[in-house]
């Protein structure tokens, strides 16, 4: 079993469970969207000692503790689940706790740091040019690069912050939207 030496941030204790028949690795739980003072400052002192992995659900609100997390303690690493990896075989659930433990250690082995950068390769004139923004397919056509690039589902205007957040070059982007592109034919 992988030990991750990064502390995991989860939301609930059923998510603890899960990681830990995935991985070897400490977590601390937010609590659902719930998250505290105490809990931010838990999460600081564990970035500073051992780093950080925020892993929450994929929905609003998993988004949501992501987001508050990403603020209060800049510099985390992310690990993102597909919604459909996420989704519950016998009720409509959606969270990592109902995730396949493949797809759990899939997830944490593509850890992405967000940091800003600046003079980014990729445009939006390459978005609007590889149908991603506005277009009858363009909502998918955005889950679907979140997905390959474990990067997470995003919107039109997310998109091009989350490719540069992720430092994803215009290679690895093309490159991705070629096998996204192939898919769309294979259909």
């Amino acid at each position: 079993m992988k030990k991750i030496k990064e502390i995991i941030v989860v939301e609930g204790k059923d998510d603890t469970a899960k990681v830990k028949q995935a991985v070897e690795a400490d977590t601390i739980e937010s609590n659902g969207s719930a998250i505290n003072k105490e809990t931010i400052e838990q999460i600081r002192h564990a970035k500073e000692k051992r780093g950080v992995i925020i892993f929450t659900d994929p929905d609003a609100p998993g988004e949501r503790i992501r987001a508050i997390i990403s603020e209060a303690v800049p510099g985390c690493k992310h690990a993102f689940l597909p919604k459909d990896q996420a989704r519950s075989k016998f009720d409509k659930g959606l969270g990592i706790e109902h995730a396949t433990i493949e797809a759990i250690q899939d997830a944490l082995v593509s850890v992405y740091e967000l940091t800003e950068k600046t003079g980014t390769e990729i445009t939006k004139s390459d978005l609007i040019a590889y149908g991603l923004l506005g277009g009858a397919r363009a909502g998918y056509r955005r889950d679907r690069l979140g997905e390959l690039l474990n990067i997470g589902k995003t919107n039109g205007k997310q998109l091009l912050k989350r490719l540069n957040m992720f430092h994803i070059s215009k290679q690895e982007f093309e490159q991705t939207m070629e096998v996204l592109i192939q898919e769309e034919k294979d259909e």
